[in-house]
């Protein structure tokens, strides 16, 4: 595309980019450029996207935001736990786990709050830190190859990045089945759920952003928003109908989980459902599998959330995220799934019943007392 500037030259883990658009005003183009890790958040990265999309927000130029992956594989597979892993491992974690998730957070929060359009191409996988990214974007699209999940629980953490908020958005009982399970879902489930506005054929990619340089972009972020709105839907009426997806489907059988009164017998219910739906024995083999302790974390993540801010949420979820670097189930789900690759972690807490009260609490606990590190987030940006 002749039109294109590049903005960052000397690192190139995430590309910035402007187009113009018809009337001249200007299009920024993000694009997370680690394909061979599946374009995994890693802290550089952050640091980069931050000050860009600040920069970007205060510029009456931009008109909006698209942010991609690079690849046809993945938009982002979920934040560098690896990094954090081997920070974990030197023995003092406490630091750079919380400066991580600090950044983070900060980044996910912005995109919450951002006054302009963010379009969040949301193609082949979605998972984790990526799903922080795409959640809070205003205009979410999913394509017929998008894969998303929250495998938190498989690695000993909890859904982060602004779950507590997103999770609650969702119809009854799915955002707890989701984080018990590390279910993936696809198109059709993000719409279902909350998590994705439009559906459009991956191939059309280049069709919308040509549609979008050749349109008139107004002066005001609420225009914007509309104008983009209705070039997206008309694009999904060019687009195939999307793929089936699996929650909807299963929807009785998962909000039965409301009607149960503990997690323990949350847990045995779907562990003894009787099946022949391989979404299901799939969902029913992570949670098996999974980390304990994070079951019990998602579990009570949502009951403290319930009436929570998103702001209150990303405090709460920071405070949760450095205890978990220092627990040892976190790290020790990395090493299984990510480092050994044995696939066999091997939990201090093997059931549910082994964890105990007082660890759970710890997770909850003011550690920051009346200064925490999200105090300073900059709302300057909001819509």
């Amino acid at each position: 595309m002749s039109n294109l500037t590049l903005l960052n030259k000397a690192d190139d883990s995430v590309l910035f980019e402007t187009a113009t658009a018809a009337n001249g005003r200007l299009i920024g183009l993000i694009t997370l450029n680690a394909p061979k890790s599946l374009n995994a958040l890693n802290f550089n990265m952050i640091k980069l996207l931050t000050p860009q999309l600040k920069a970007w927000a205060n510029d009456d130029a931009i008109a909006m935001v698209i942010l991609k992956g690079a690849g046809d594989k993945a938009f982002c597979a979920g934040g560098d736990v690896v990094s954090l892993y081997h920070a974990m491992a030197q023995g003092e974690p406490t630091s750079l786990v919380e400066d991580f998730f600090t950044q983070e957070y900060k980044l996910d929060y912005l995109i919450h709050t951002f006054a302009k359009p963010i379009l969040v191409w949301g193609n082949g996988i979605v998972m984790g830190g990526g799903l922080g990214l795409m959640a809070g974007a205003s205009h979410r699209v999913v394509t017929e190859t998008s894969r998303i999940a929250m495998p938190e629980q498989t690695i000993g953490l909890y859904p982060d990045v602004g779950g507590s908020h997103f999770l609650h958005n969702m119809p009854k009982s799915v955002g707890l089945f989701l984080g018990l399970t590390s279910a993936s879902i696809n198109c059709d489930d993000a719409c279902f759920v909350s998590l994705a506005d439009h559906f459009i054929d991956s191939s059309l990619y280049n069709t919308m952003l040509n549609t979008i340089l050749a349109t008139s972009w107004a002066s005001t972020p609420s225009d914007n928003h509309r104008v983009l709105t209705n070039l997206l839907n008309q694009l999904n009426a060019k687009s195939a109908d999307m793929p089936k997806g699996n929650v909807k489907a299963n929807l009785d059988t998962i909000q039965q989980l409301g009607d149960l009164s503990t997690l323990q017998q949350q847990v045995d219910y779907l562990l003894s459902l009787n099946t022949d739906d391989k979404w299901l024995q799939r969902a029913q083999k992570s949670l098996k599998h999974g980390c304990p302790l994070s079951c019990a974390l998602v579990s009570e993540q949502l009951k403290a959330s319930k009436d929570k801010s998103l702001l209150d949420c990303f405090k709460m979820e920071l405070g949760m995220s450095v205890r978990a670097g220092e627990v040892g189930e976190f790290q020790e789900g990395v090493r299984a799934l990510l480092i050994d690759k044995d696939g066999a972690p091997n939990w201090q807490y093997k059931t549910l019943s082994d964890v105990p009260q007082t660890i759970i609490k710890s997770f909850f606990a003011n550690r920051f007392g009346e200064n925490h590190p999200l105090d300073d987030l900059d709302t300057a940006t909001q819509k």
